[in-house]
């Protein structure tokens, strides 16, 4: 039968579930099968065709017991109102490793821009010298802007090279993300928590807290043309964010982390420095009720690790901030991203480069 899978999934850590995702090239019914049980694409009871990415919502106990999963899929012939007619099954089956309590492995790619190939090859040199990455973090602007559908497919071209839908990916939008006519569609594409892209998940012994900030200046900016409206949208977030610590997450975790596009309490400079009130609740917040030891950022495309009081801050931090994504298009695609080890005398970050560098 005709495979219609583009990638491998991508299996999203949202909240207590794992969202996988899959792109396909024809219209199809599709679900997974774990341990016996069946997790359909559907709307309602409606088994979803007419969409180019598929999305699986899978209880994480579920998939890290089985430690393995099968995408099933039948391609549509004719959806009739009646007898509609399908193609047989066609079953693609993974293993899956989730992250153990213990030590653990992460590198991080943000604005990349489009760009594959250099964030690829950044995360295995750094895989190279230390050891395969238990989860990958996507923190925005993976893809240039949203004008083109196509280039979400960039997300799930790294996501396939980098854990072949064997391995956890954690989502967080950045800016740019926000831009052209298909960024209203971009839930539809990537991981959300009640439709929401902002959301909390645990791995083995590590919370983490994902945020948005949507766009980096205010809605009035002649550049975004009345089409953002994200001052209401971060209201809306700093509602939830209170709620979810004020209901104890990430008590007993052995590492809290925030991951966010934007290090949302530096002093970025001008047109920039937006929401002093809402950035500086969030880490009030932060500091307070959930105590993370590090906030993971990109945006800035530089690599700089923060302690609380840095000379950068617009407002003291909840914990250290690194921001750790250096993307170079100078005759030849250069990328540097961070990697973190979580064990148990803290988290170590470690700059590695698309050019086999560890760099300070």
């Amino acid at each position: 039968m005709e495979r219609l899978t583009r990638t491998a999934p991508a299996v999203f850590a949202v909240g207590e579930d794992y969202q996988i995702m899959v792109e396909v090239t024809a219209p199809a019914l599709m679900w997974v099968e774990v341990d016996g049980d069946e997790y359909f694409d559907e709307s309602n009871g409606i088994v979803r065709s007419s969409v180019t990415t598929h999305r699986m919502t899978v209880p994480m106990e579920a998939l890290d017991r089985a430690g393995k999963y099968s995408v099933c899929y039948r391609k549509i012939i004719d959806r009739k109102p009646y007898f509609a007619e399908t193609e047989d099954v066609v079953r693609e089956d993974f293993d899956f490793h989730p992250v153990r309590k213990g030590k653990a492995i992460a590198f991080q790619i943000a604005d990349a821009h489009n760009m594959t190939d250099a964030p690829i090859a950044a995360c295995r040199e750094f895989e190279k010298k230390f050891g395969d990455i238990d989860f990958l973090i996507l923190n925005g602007d993976v893809i240039d802007h949203s004008g083109r559908i196509e280039n979400f497919h960039n997300i799930y071209v790294i996501c396939d090279a980098l854990t072949g839908g064997t391995k956890p990916v954690i989502f967080s939008r950045g800016n740019h993300d926000l831009r052209g006519f298909f960024a209203e569609n971009f839930a539809e594409h990537t991981p959300v928590m009640n439709g929401s892209t902002f959301y909390d998940f645990t791995l083995g012994d590590i919370a983490g807290i994902v945020l948005d900030c949507g766009e980096d200046k205010t809605d009035d900016h002649a550049e975004y043309g009345h089409t953002v409206a994200c001052h209401g949208f971060r209201l809306r977030e700093t509602r939830w964010l209170e709620k979810t610590l004020d209901g104890g997450f990430g008590e007993g975790a052995a590492h809290r982390v925030v991951i966010c596009h934007v290090p949302f309490t530096w002093k970025i400079g001008g047109i920039f420095d937006i929401e002093p009130e809402i950035y500086s609740g969030w880490a009030k917040t932060l500091a307070e009720s959930f105590r993370p030891e590090l906030m993971i950022t990109g945006h800035m495309h530089e690599l700089y690790t923060a302690e609380p009081g840095d000379e950068r801050e617009r407002f003291r931090s909840p914990c250290a901030v690194v921001t750790g994504s250096l993307p170079k298009r100078e005759g030849h695609d250069y990328f540097a991203g961070s990697g973190f080890i979580f064990d148990k005398d803290g988290i170590k970050t470690v700059f590695c480069d698309s050019e086999g560098k560890v760099l300070d």
